[in-house]
C-alpha cells in the first residue's frame, strides 16, 4: 500500500490534519506500518499539488486540515479496484540474503537460514498473542491486518523448510579428500 492511498482513505472519512492522519493511519495498520509526520506532510503536499485533496483554512489551534478532492476520490476508488500484483510488492529482503549467502564464500547459508526460522517463530508467537487479546468486534481492521501478518509469518516458515530440505538435497557434496596409497612392502620388509 502506498501512503497516498493510505491518507486518501482516510480522508474519505472526513477532512484531518497531519497529525490526525498519522495516527489513524497507525491506527488502521495496528501500528505495524509507524509514519514520520515528515512523510505525511511530503505526501499531502503532493496529493494537493495534483488536486487529490485541498488544505482548508486554518482551525482554531492553528492546524490545516486537509479534505479530499472529487478527482481524489476516483483515484481511491480506481486504487480500491485494483488488484495488487506480485510485481507491485517491494523485494523480498530474505530471499535476496538467502541467494547472496549461497553464493558468497565462507557465508554458512544454512546458519542464516537458521537465525531466521527463529526470529520468524518468535514473531509468530507474538502475533498470535495479539490475535487472542484482541477478540472485540470493533477490531476487525487490526484482526485482518494481524491474520495477513500471521499468514505471512506461516508461509515464511514453510519456505524457510522447503530451502533448508533444497540445501540438503542439492547443495554439492563435500570434495573428496585424496588418500595416499598404501605402501607396498619393500624387499627388505618382505624378506623378514
Amino acid at each position: 500500500m502506498s501512503v497516498k492511498h493510505g491518507l486518501l482513505a482516510l480522508l474519505e472519512r472526513g477532512p484531518m490534519y497531519g497529525y490526525q492522519l498519522r495516527a489513524a493511519f497507525e491506527e488502521s495498520t495496528g501500528g505495524t506500518w509507524p509514519l514520520n509526520i515528515g512523510q505525511v506532510y511530503t505526501t499531502l503536499s503532493r496529493l494537493e499539488r495534483d488536486e487529490l485533496v485541498r488544505a482548508l483554512p486554518e482551525g482554531e489551534g492553528g492546524q490545516r486540515s486537509y479534505e479530499i478532492t472529487g478527482a481524489g476520490r476516483a483515484e481511491l476508488a480506481l486504487w480500491f479496484a485494483t488488484p495488487v500484483s506480485r510485481g507491485d510488492r517491494p523485494r523480498d529482503e530474505l530471499a535476496i540474503k538467502l541467494a547472496l549467502a549461497l553464493t558468497t564464500p565462507g557465508v554458512d547459508a544454512r546458519a542464516v537460514l537458521q537465525t531466521q526460522r527463529t526470529a520468524t517463530m518468535r514473531g509468530l508467537q507474538e502475533l498470535t498473542r495479539l490475535k487472542s487479546r484482541s477478540a472485540a468486534p470493533g477490531d476487525l481492521a487490526w484482526r485482518l491486518v494481524l491474520d495477513s501478518m500471521l499468514f505471512q509469518a506461516e508461509a515464511e516458515v514453510r519456505w524457510l523448510d522447503h530451502c533448508e530440505a533444497s540445501l540438503s538435497r542439492y547443495a554439492a557434496p563435500p570434495e573428496p579428500v585424496p588418500v595416499a596409497p598404501e605402501e607396498e612392502p619393500s624387499e627388505e620388509g618382505a624378506r623378514r
